[in-house]
């Protein structure tokens, strides 16, 4: 059993470790669903790389008109290449 306690302007509950563990509530993404008989809490399982495709898309977007500062230009700088004996 546990009871509400007050956490800012919300509530909340403690879960007993043991409880989190059986449930496979750990590190979960948790999702609320209002019952008859109250609140049932389920774990949100996603599939690896799920949101990979979109997540690319969204930093593609943002970098669109921004210069890469990665080290990609600086591997392709042919400089270094002139000391070297062909």
């Amino acid at each position: 059993m546990s009871m509400l306690i007050k956490i800012g302007n919300s509530q909340g509950i403690r879960i007993p470790k043991p409880i989190i563990k059986q449930a496979k509530l750990e590190g979960a993404q948790i999702e609320f669903e209002v019952t008859e008989r109250g609140l049932l809490l389920k774990p949100i399982h996603k599939r690896p790389r799920e949101d990979w495709k979109e997540n690319i898309h969204e930093i593609l977007q943002a970098k669109r008109e921004g210069k890469d500062e990665g080290i990609l230009e600086e591997l392709l700088n042919d400089d270094d290449l002139e000391i070297w004996e062909w």
